[in-house]
Protein backbone atom coordinates (compact mmCIF):
# COMPACT_ATOMS: atom_id res chain seq x y z
CA UNK A 1 0.00 0.00 0.00
CA UNK A 2 2.83 2.68 0.93
CA UNK A 3 4.45 1.66 -2.28
CA UNK A 4 1.47 2.27 -4.70
CA UNK A 5 0.86 5.42 -2.67
CA UNK A 6 4.57 6.60 -3.12
CA UNK A 7 4.32 5.89 -6.80
CA UNK A 8 1.72 7.95 -7.10
CA UNK A 9 2.89 10.69 -5.31
CA UNK A 10 5.69 10.80 -7.39
CA UNK A 11 3.37 10.51 -10.50
CA UNK A 12 1.53 13.63 -9.29
CA UNK A 13 4.21 15.39 -8.76
CA UNK A 14 6.27 14.72 -12.18
CA UNK A 15 2.92 15.59 -14.15
CA UNK A 16 2.61 19.06 -12.45
CA UNK A 17 6.52 19.80 -13.76
CA UNK A 18 5.25 18.86 -17.30
CA UNK A 19 2.30 21.05 -17.05
CA UNK A 20 4.36 24.02 -15.76
CA UNK A 21 6.60 23.40 -18.20
CA UNK A 22 4.19 23.17 -20.84
CA UNK A 23 2.32 26.78 -19.21
CA UNK A 24 5.79 28.09 -19.48
CA UNK A 25 6.52 27.41 -22.72
CA UNK A 26 3.75 29.67 -24.15
CA UNK A 27 4.54 32.88 -21.91
CA UNK A 28 6.59 35.47 -24.14
CA UNK A 29 9.58 36.40 -23.55
CA UNK A 30 11.12 39.98 -22.79
CA UNK A 31 14.63 41.15 -23.80
CA UNK A 32 16.58 44.58 -24.03
CA UNK A 33 17.68 44.36 -27.66
CA UNK A 34 20.99 47.26 -27.20
CA UNK A 35 21.29 47.72 -31.34
CA UNK A 36 19.80 48.03 -34.32
CA UNK A 37 18.51 44.64 -35.74
CA UNK A 38 16.77 42.52 -38.25
CA UNK A 39 13.86 40.51 -38.39
CA UNK A 40 12.66 38.80 -41.19
CA UNK A 41 12.68 41.47 -44.00
CA UNK A 42 11.98 44.52 -41.20
CA UNK A 43 14.78 46.60 -39.63
CA UNK A 44 14.00 47.06 -35.91
CA UNK A 45 15.59 49.51 -33.71
CA UNK A 46 17.29 49.04 -30.30
CA UNK A 47 14.91 48.95 -27.46
CA UNK A 48 13.05 46.23 -25.02
CA UNK A 49 11.38 43.82 -26.82
CA UNK A 50 8.29 41.36 -26.35
CA UNK A 51 9.05 37.90 -28.59
CA UNK A 52 6.78 34.82 -28.96
CA UNK A 53 5.03 32.82 -30.80
CA UNK A 54 1.48 33.67 -32.85
CA UNK A 55 -0.02 30.57 -31.09
CA UNK A 56 1.17 27.40 -29.73
CA UNK A 57 2.37 25.09 -32.88
CA UNK A 58 2.94 28.04 -35.13
CA UNK A 59 5.92 28.50 -37.13
CA UNK A 60 5.35 32.04 -37.19
CA UNK A 61 7.45 34.26 -34.31
CA UNK A 62 6.15 37.89 -33.48
CA UNK A 63 8.57 40.26 -32.29
CA UNK A 64 7.30 43.55 -30.91
CA UNK A 65 8.63 46.60 -29.46
CA UNK A 66 7.59 47.17 -25.60
CA UNK A 67 6.64 50.94 -26.63
CA UNK A 68 4.73 49.76 -29.82
CA UNK A 69 6.90 51.62 -32.66
CA UNK A 70 7.84 48.73 -34.06
CA UNK A 71 6.74 45.08 -34.63
CA UNK A 72 7.73 42.19 -37.37
CA UNK A 73 6.28 38.91 -37.85
CA UNK A 74 8.71 36.06 -38.94
CA UNK A 75 8.17 32.83 -40.10
CA UNK A 76 10.70 30.24 -38.11
CA UNK A 77 11.56 26.30 -38.50
CA UNK A 78 11.48 24.22 -35.44
CA UNK A 79 15.51 23.81 -34.51
CA UNK A 80 16.50 21.00 -31.44
CA UNK A 81 19.88 22.06 -29.45
CA UNK A 82 22.45 19.18 -28.12
CA UNK A 83 21.30 20.36 -24.31
CA UNK A 84 18.34 21.89 -22.76
CA UNK A 85 19.20 25.59 -22.30
CA UNK A 86 19.01 26.81 -18.82
CA UNK A 87 18.07 30.53 -19.85
CA UNK A 88 15.48 31.74 -22.39
CA UNK A 89 17.64 33.75 -24.99
CA UNK A 90 17.99 34.90 -28.49
CA UNK A 91 20.75 34.61 -30.97
CA UNK A 92 21.88 37.16 -33.76
CA UNK A 93 24.42 36.66 -36.04
CA UNK A 94 26.06 39.87 -36.61
CA UNK A 95 27.83 40.90 -39.88
CA UNK A 96 30.28 44.16 -39.21
CA UNK A 97 27.84 46.00 -37.97
CA UNK A 98 24.77 44.53 -38.97
CA UNK A 99 22.53 42.17 -36.29
CA UNK A 100 20.02 39.68 -37.97
CA UNK A 101 17.76 37.59 -35.45
CA UNK A 102 18.76 34.01 -36.00
CA UNK A 103 17.19 32.05 -33.35
CA UNK A 104 14.91 31.97 -30.12
CA UNK A 105 15.48 29.64 -27.16
CA UNK A 106 13.05 29.17 -24.27
CA UNK A 107 14.29 28.26 -21.12
CA UNK A 108 13.84 24.54 -20.43
CA UNK A 109 12.81 23.18 -23.56
CA UNK A 110 15.23 21.48 -25.80
CA UNK A 111 13.36 23.12 -28.71
CA UNK A 112 13.72 26.33 -30.40
CA UNK A 113 12.96 28.29 -33.05
CA UNK A 114 15.45 29.24 -36.27
CA UNK A 115 14.22 32.33 -38.60
CA UNK A 116 14.64 32.01 -41.85
CA UNK A 117 17.13 34.35 -43.26
CA UNK A 118 16.00 37.82 -44.45
CA UNK A 119 16.83 38.60 -48.67
CA UNK A 120 18.73 41.33 -46.19
CA UNK A 121 20.60 38.83 -44.75
CA UNK A 122 21.29 36.27 -48.15
CA UNK A 123 22.65 38.98 -49.78
CA UNK A 124 25.06 40.04 -47.05
CA UNK A 125 26.28 36.24 -47.01
CA UNK A 126 26.89 36.30 -50.79
CA UNK A 127 28.75 38.97 -50.74
CA UNK A 128 32.77 39.13 -49.96
CA UNK A 129 32.86 42.66 -48.73
CA UNK A 130 31.48 41.55 -45.19
CA UNK A 131 32.77 39.45 -42.79
CA UNK A 132 30.95 37.31 -40.40
CA UNK A 133 31.98 38.43 -36.87
CA UNK A 134 30.08 36.04 -35.13
CA UNK A 135 26.81 35.36 -33.08
CA UNK A 136 25.63 37.54 -29.95
CA UNK A 137 23.69 35.75 -27.66
CA UNK A 138 21.19 37.77 -25.33
CA UNK A 139 19.18 36.47 -22.59
CA UNK A 140 15.49 37.00 -22.04
CA UNK A 141 13.07 36.49 -19.31
CA UNK A 142 9.62 35.04 -19.23
CA UNK A 143 6.67 37.46 -18.66
CA UNK A 144 3.51 36.36 -18.15
CA UNK A 145 0.81 36.25 -20.97
CA UNK A 146 -1.66 39.46 -21.54
CA UNK A 147 -4.98 38.93 -21.17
Amino acid sequence: MKKRLFVMAGLLVFASMVATQVARADEPMLVNIPFAFVAGNATLPAGEYRVEKLDGNSAVVLIRCADAKAAAVVLSNATQANETPTQSKLIFKRYDNRYFLSQVWRAGSIRGRELMKSRAEKEITQSTRFETKGEVTLLARLSPARP
